[in-house]
């Protein structure tokens, strides 16, 4: 193979089809099946105004494609959904801050209230208001962009978590726990909250990534969920939406976690009922199911798309920090450009 891509997330999924336009790609997946963590784990939204700046820059630059993706798809994958972010806890400097730097729309509490209608009146001074935000069917992305990798020639290989590497004569020759062995000339470490540790076995340099759980959960409401849009507290302390007949919501938490499979944390959940009944005529009282994900933040919170400075032909692309699906098609497309050149 020209290029072994380690890790079948969203992420590396779609830089491996990318590749695979001009390139012989291999993909190698731990699990049983791609996508079981972080990807199939996420809220499935594309919000502009969400994130750090770089990460902003590629959200936008993705918006297109998720509208009208160059590959077959079982139907559309992407669909309107306004976003609000809440002035709470004294932070609504940091809403006029958003609307001057995104394309978000300062609102006062009273249109707040009428964009948000579970919103308890008078709690919120001002808001920002995004209405080009999109609801995304992230495992119809997912499944689409296996097809259309496998439609270049692209390989995947399943239940391939990588034991050992070996550089020899230009070319890197991977073992997985299985035996099996696959050489490459280019390595892509795309393993997520494992980057450190796929790094490692090829002798490449420590990034000290951080995999940072984030739990999410549904509860039911008795309250109509007509017109409410996806609902954030600009302190990051929660986020809901309707899902379903039900509130999906998330404390947003960032808590450091080895990788593996989390559990939701159920402090952490408590935590976002009591922030979301203060804000809101939710009266959140149960919960109907909950799940985690890792999230995981290089140490300046940007993502990672380069070349490693100890180990001949590794290429880092890491760091996504909860982002990687917004922002997949235009960062893959980045990162392909700097793996070809």
């Amino acid at each position: 193979m020209d290029v072994i891509v380690i890790g079948g997330g969203i992420s590396g999924l779609a830089l491996a089809y990318e590749l695979a336009a001009d390139r012989e790609v291999l993909l190698l997946e731990a699990e049983r099946s791609l996508g079981l963590h972080t990807t199939g784990r996420s809220a499935a939204t594309w919000i502009g105004s969400y994130g750090p700046p770089v990460v902003r820059e590629f959200t936008t630059a993705s918006h297109d494609y998720l509208i009208d993706p160059p590959f077959d798809i079982d139907g559309p994958v992407a669909s309107s959904m306004s976003c609000l972010w809440l002035g709470v806890n004294g932070r609504d400097a940091e809403v006029h801050r958003l609307v001057a730097e995104t394309a978000a729309e300062l609102v006062d509490g009273t249109e707040a209230e009428r964009l948000c209608p579970v919103l308890r009146p008078g709690y919120i001074a001002v808001a920002a208001w995004d209405e080009t935000a999109l609801d995304l069917d992230v495992m119809g992305l997912h499944h689409a962009y296996t097809r259309a990798f496998r439609a270049r020639g692209g390989t995947v290989v399943t239940s391939a978590r990588v034991a050992s590497a070996l550089r020899d004569a230009g070319e890197w020759a991977v073992t997985t726990t299985s035996g099996d062995v696959f050489r490459a000339h280019v390595v892509v470490n795309a393993a997520g909250a494992w980057g450190d540790v796929v790094g490692g076995l090829f002798g490449a340099e420590r990034l000290r990534l951080e995999p940072r759980r984030r739990t999410l959960f549904q509860s039911p409401t008795s309250v109509s969920l007509e017109g409410v849009p996806f609902t954030a507290g600009i302190d990051d302390g929660f986020y809901f939406k309707a899902e379903g007949g039900a509130v999906l919501c998330s404390p947003q938490d960032a808590t450091l976690h080895e990788p593996g499979d989390p559990k939701p944390d159920e402090l952490e959940i408590a935590r976002a009922i009591e922030a979301v009944n203060d804000v809101t005529t939710l009266g959140l009282r149960s919960v109907r199911t909950a799940w985690a994900g890792l999230r995981t933040f290089a140490p300046d919170g940007n993502p990672v798309t380069r070349w490693d400075m100890k180990a001949d032909g590794f290429f880092w692309y890491v760091g996504q920090a909860g982002y990687g699906i917004q922002m997949a098609p235009a960062l893959a497309q980045h990162a392909a450009n700097l793996v070809r050149t």
